[in-house]
């Protein structure tokens, strides 16, 4: 199906690590920085876990929503009546239900080139986070809120559940984020998980995942574990969004991998 796409003139960046034998299972285009969306609200996420971790930054502080820099609509906030919530609760919103509001107060709060700093230590030469979410973007404005690789943005999520990334406290506390996030629409639609409780699944399964979408993108980054093996992956797709039917095949492309890494695991 990824062959199919790329094809059509999409361009797919996929990399599949199995975690417990340190081995790739799956790659194409993996070294290819693209546009990948949301999906770089993680190092944002890593960034504000480490500065609640060495007490820089305090959890329970309050911060006022605001316009946050007309985010546009994405995420849950601007429907909310509370017009100022704790930073903890901001950074669930931004992992949970993809809200640029609230991506927006984190990244403020912390700072831009803070996060750069961040992405450099752990060690990703091929991401970056370039700007804030915004309604439009004109020709002053970076073109994307941020770039990634899909073998650098696996690596991340196997050093989470691994507890390596930055310390134990940091890659639990992101971790435990990233497991409330309610998208389960692509990779993750194979898993037939509740996108409302999937921490504690029943049969076993281990999932975390973090989404990205914009104009002609999609991007997933995850851990998949079930009892026979675990994997870390990341797909990318950037296709010309001319139609429903162009963005539908991307998407099929996503629950394709999502079924074949189900197989792997189980």
């Amino acid at each position: 199906m990824l062959d199919e796409l790329a094809a059509t003139g999409a361009r797919v960046s996929v990399h599949v690590r199995d975690l417990d034998r340190d081995s790739v299972v799956l790659a194409g285009d993996d070294h290819v920085t693209q546009p990948i969306g949301a999906l770089g609200v993680v190092p944002l996420l890593i960034e504000v876990a480490a500065r609640f971790d060495d007490g820089s930054v305090d959890p329970l502080e309050i911060v006022e929503r605001g316009d946050a820099d007309a985010a546009g609509a994405s995420g849950l906030w601007r429907h909310l009546a509370a017009p100022a919530l704790p930073l903890r609760d901001v950074a669930v919103l931004a992992a949970s239900a993809g809200d640029a509001r609230a991506a927006n107060l984190l990244l403020e709060r912390v700072g831009l080139e803070a996060v750069h700093r961040r992405i450099t230590e752990i060690g990703l030469a091929r991401a970056a986070v370039l700007d804030r979410f915004r309604d439009e973007r004109g020709p002053d404005d970076a073109p994307h809120f941020a770039l990634g690789s899909a073998k650098e943005l696996a690596e991340v999520f196997a050093a989470l559940v691994n507890t390596t990334l930055v310390s134990a406290a940091v890659s639990a506390q992101v971790a435990e984020w990233l497991c409330l996030n309610h998208d389960l629409s692509l990779v993750a639609a194979a898993t037939g998980l509740d996108p409302f409780a999937h921490d504690d699944d029943d049969h076993g399964l281990l999932f975390i995942n973090k989404t990205g979408r914009d104009r002609g993108v999609r991007a997933e980054a995850g851990v998949l574990a079930g009892p026979r093996a675990g994997v870390a992956y990341a797909l990318v797709v950037c296709f010309d969004d001319l139609s429903i039917m162009h963005r539908l095949r991307a998407h099929e492309a996503f629950r394709t991998l999502g079924v074949d890494l189900m197989e792997y695991v189980f």
